[in-house]
């Protein structure tokens, strides 16, 4: 009975791979490691244990996985120009998690985005931040919804002396206003904290601002968006040494003990295929992000961010209201083999998170996988003939056909 049930599970594992090998590929948080960065998923690494505070390990058998994540700091610092890099973190919200926990205690002010207007769950009052201080003062937006406003978020700063303010969104189009703020928060000894989750990929690249040379004091990311590594978490600053050693302690013993070896090999690939393709690569992201979004406009769905270009990361927003709303878009969408999230929008109230207004499209993946901006024009067509009743799934099965090797990648020298 078991080895049956080990059978099933084989085989769901393998219609999932061969699945997603069919799909069109739009979500704006994922992304597929290279052949070689997987190979270190299944290596003796993931039944290890390397649990330390600073250079003190407390098991033996260590000499490798030592090598590896000290290797990881050190080519994460080269690549990101910074004095400090956390990688034991296993996921982005867990990297958050640190840095909260250092930073925010319990009745302080901490400024941020709601989750309806672009910011992350783990940045409000249900998520990690939460847990450390229910005072979180809502972070005025612009009229376009898309920006932060400067002048009124610098009066709330003034006013509350906020501990920290924390930038960068899930919903993340355009860069933060960090040199604007830098000034203002020195004053009222506000920490700049910078949730890089969605592009770090390009700020590796250098086609994004670069956070913290602008002024952020710590960046805290996921890594397997736009930075196509294993999935786990980092967190990056310039502060000093004593400072830097709470985030350490915050790490271990605060956050975790051990932290699963085999992602964290994989993820020094990534960092050195980052090193090597990430400028041509954040470069073909955002050109095609641009293209997606343009066709889309043309083809007369609601794209935000109209009067900016509509895009300066991956990501693309669209408002479906006139197609059912965002669950229903993304419902039809997948039956067709195209696969996005739904999403509130800035302008929605977040009682509408389970039928937003929105659907939220990524390119990063497809980018990896050698689309370029003509295949962006045809995916915003094959999203027109779904939304409007026809059935795209085989276009999109024999259109992916010819979108199977991973580039930007050392693989063709496996």
């Amino acid at each position: 009975m078991y080895e049956e049930r080990a059978d099933n599970l084989e085989k769901l594992v393998k219609e999932a791979d061969e699945w997603r090998a069919q799909c069109i590929n739009l979500i704006a948080s994922e992304n597929v490691t290279s052949k070689i960065a997987r190979k270190t998923l299944t290596s003796d690494l993931g039944c290890r244990y390397a649990e330390h505070s600073g250079s003190h390990y407390y098991y033996r058998g260590t000499k490798y996985a030592e090598r590896i994540e000290n290797e990881l700091e050190e080519q994460l610092k080269s690549l990101f120009q910074c004095k400090n890099a956390e990688v034991r973190p296993i996921s982005g919200t867990l990297a958050n998690d640190i840095v909260f926990s250092v930073f925010a205690k319990e009745n302080d002010k901490v400024m941020a985005y709601t989750t309806n207007a672009g910011g992350h769950i783990s940045h409000y009052l249900h998520g990690s931040l939460g847990k450390y201080t229910k005072n979180i003062i809502q972070i005025p937006l612009s009229n376009d919804k898309y920006h932060l406003d400067v002048d009124e978020t610098a009066k709330l700063i003034r006013r509350h002396k906020p501990s920290l303010i924390v930038l960068g969104k899930s919903l993340f189009l355009f860069p933060e206003p960090i040199k604007e703020l830098r000034k203002v928060c020195d004053k009222a000894g506000t920490k700049i904290v910078y949730d890089a989750s969605h592009v770090l990929g390009l700020i590796a690249g250098n086609q994004f601002q670069n956070p913290l040379a602008e002024g952020a004091d710590i960046v805290a990311a996921s890594t397997h968006k736009t930075f196509p590594g294993t999935q786990r978490g980092i967190v990056l600053s310039n502060m000093d040494e004593m400072e830097w050693k709470k985030i350490d302690k915050a790490a271990f013993p605060g956050a975790l003990s051990n932290h699963q070896l085999n992602t964290l090999a994989g993820n020094l690939i990534a960092t050195y295929e980052m090193q090597v393709f990430g400028g041509e690569y954040a470069k073909q992201i955002i050109k095609n992000a641009k293209t997606l979004a343009n066709k889309l406009y043309e083809l007369g769905f609601d794209v935000q961010g109209r009067d900016f270009g509509f895009t300066e990361s991956h990501q693309v927003v669209v408002n479906v209201l006139d197609y059912g709303g965002g669950e229903k878009a993304a419902r039809l969408l997948e039956d067709n083999n195209i696969i996005l999230n739904s999403n509130l929008l800035p302008t929605e109230e977040q009682k509408n998170c389970k039928n937003p207004s929105g659907i939220r499209e990524g390119v990063q993946e497809m980018t990896r996988v050698g689309m370029k901006e003509q295949e962006m024009e045809y995916i915003a067509e094959l999203e027109k003939e779904c939304l409007n009743g026809k059935n795209v799934g085989e276009k999109v099965i024999n259109f992916r056909k010819d979108f199977q090797d991973i580039k930007y990648c050392f693989d063709s020298r496996s």
